[in-house]
């Protein structure tokens, strides 16, 4: 067989083998890493808070201020921002594979210098701990665009769905592991330096070695993406942006050769392409063919992920109310990690974690638009309901109770309506807002598109942070912000019409490349493909 049309027939085609599964581990660990270090940090600011802002004329443990808060668990979403715009851009230039290790340098190395913020003043460590974690953040934006177009042109056409959704759902891993290393060392330093609760001894119950809590949890996200940054380097370029983007076909061949444990060769051709097929990003082409496209992808990933983070940074906030912590006064710091971090990981397990893998199982069996429409649709059903009744839910505020924040209330049916509000997400929108931009663009704007569209959802996570996130922290406002991002999701549901299925279609197809040259398909910088009948 002969050019790119061999190509990208044998990587649709191809049977699934070891190294789409190895591909899988090398792309999902980095987004393991994303997770952890993205969502680590809403089970240690209430200790951080404890042992920095502790004021004792107010006779509660310490507590950030609003926009001390919003600044250290939000910062790094701006570094997300512009990583993922940054890259995205970067990745269609340079290579995916180029620019796949620089990413993963910058977020072990600012992994490690977060733990390592010091200071001599609450300012200086605060003002450290946010500036690395903004750059955490830009090495963590790198990872989504790069991820995911990496799997989706490695992927077969079959199962393509699948494998992304597959290194997406390593965000649910991440996410529970992080709850998981927090409970450990939590656990560990409160066996070996226990006190007296908040309300017993309120200077003492803060115990200083919990200022090495927080920074062993943030560094170890360090450890994962460093194990992976050899195979990282030996990953070759992706045939897809050999052939389409750099126009050599017999590179591409060779390496698919040796990945997919087949032989192709190509024939030399040297034809004009065609003008209307290397149209830019900026183009009257451009948005004729992809522009409702990319304004759905945007939108989508915009308006899930208001909802998405205002219930995951603020968990630490809804869970006295859920029933799954206790009051901060009847614990002592660390105490109230190792609790806190023990209902981040229930929720992660029993709701979070199955929602990503419902949708690997599923994705390409009843496909993307389907599971994005319905996943939006139970959870503004989901946070409607909270909000409607989120008073008989909840309960009163207790009176002389030392152990919980609210009585009378129905915690069981809390608990499981806000499970069920990560389970659609996950089982929803929060993956296929992922997965759909890494399929619909052409090759050479495949990775600048999507990340656009994971930076218009990193706003929206901002907005979560920086405003929803504030209201959250009244407790009588938590139901209209519910109510609202009910509303959020709804409107969710309508954007999602602007976004194609892409179910058991080539990406050439997907993206119209195939179009480009009528019967000799699309090659880039001035090549073609070979007829069927030249091909030797």
């Amino acid at each position: 067989m002969a050019g790119g049309q061999a190509i990208f027939s044998a990587l649709d085609n191809a049977r699934t083998q070891s190294y789409h599964f190895k591909a899988i581990v090398i792309a999902g660990m980095g987004f393991f890493t994303d997770a952890y270090d993205l969502f680590c940090i809403s089970a240690v600011t209430k200790l951080i808070a404890r042992l920095y802002y502790y004021d004792p004329t107010t006779g509660k443990p310490g507590a950030f201020p609003k926009d001390i808060k919003n600044a250290v668990t939000g910062v790094a979403l701006f570094g997300t921002l512009a990583g993922q715009l940054f890259f995205g851009w970067l990745g269609d230039k340079l290579g995916r594979k180029k620019v796949y290790g620089i990413t993963l340098v910058t977020m072990v190395g600012c992994a490690i210098a977060s733990g390592l913020s010091f200071g001599s003043t609450a300012k200086s460590v605060i003002g450290t701990l946010c500036f690395f974690r903004f750059w955490l953040g830009f090495g963590i934006g790198g990872d989504y665009p790069l991820s995911a177009v990496i799997m989706s042109e490695y992927a077969n056409q079959k199962t393509r769905g699948a494998f992304i959704a597959a290194v997406f759902a390593m965000q649910g891993t991440g996410i529970l592991v992080a709850g998981l290393v927090t409970m450990t060392v939590s656990k560990a330093f409160l066996l070996a330096y226990p006190a007296d609760p908040f309300r017993v001894n309120q200077v003492l119950s803060t115990q200083p070695q919990g200022d090495f809590v927080w920074r062993i949890v943030l560094m170890f996200g360090a450890i994962p993406a460093a194990l992976t940054y050899y195979w990282r380097l030996k990953m070759p370029e992706t045939a897809r942006y050999t052939a389409l983007v750099q126009g050599d076909q017999k590179k591409a061949a060779a390496d698919m050769a040796k990945v997919l444990e087949t032989n192709l060769t190509v024939a030399e051709t040297s034809s004009k392409l065609d003008p209307k097929s290397s149209y830019g990003l900026l183009s009257s082409e451009f948005m004729k063919r992809h522009g409702t496209h990319l304004l759905g992808t945007a939108t989508t990933w915009f308006l899930l992920d208001i909802a998405f983070y205002s219930l995951q940074l603020t968990q630490n906030d809804v869970y006295p109310a859920s029933g799954l912590l206790h009051k901060a006064s009847s614990m002592n710091a660390i105490e109230e990690t190792f609790h806190l971090s023990k209902a981040m990981f229930l929720i992660a397990l029993g709701a979070t974690v199955p929602g990503y893998w419902f949708t690997v199982f599923l994705i390409d069996r009843i496909g993307r638009f389907l599971i994005q429409l319905g996943g939006f649709l139970m959870m503004s059903i989901c946070m409607a309901i909270l909000g409607f009744h989120y008073g008989k839910l909840r309960g009163e505020k207790c009176s002389g109770n030392l152990i919980r924040d609210y009585c009378k209330g129905n915690t069981r049916l809390f608990t499981i309506l806000y499970g069920l509000t990560f389970f659609f997400a996950n089982f929803g929108p929060n993956s296929t807002t992922f997965i759909v931009p890494a399929e619909i663009f052409p090759a050479r704007l495949r990775s600048t598109c999507h990340g656009i569209s994971a930076a218009a959802g990193k706003a929206g996570a901002i907005i979560a942070a920086f405003v929803f996130q504030k209201y959250t922290q009244d407790v009588n406002n938590i139901k209209k912000v519910m109510l609202a991002l009910a509303v959020v999701n709804m409107i969710g549901f309508f954007f999602t019409f602007l976004v194609p299925e892409t179910k058991g279609r080539s990406l050439e197809e997907i993206s119209g490349e195939d179009k480009d040259f009528g019967d000799k398909k699309v090659i880039p910088n001035g090549a073609e493909r070979v007829p069927e009948s030249e091909m030797v």
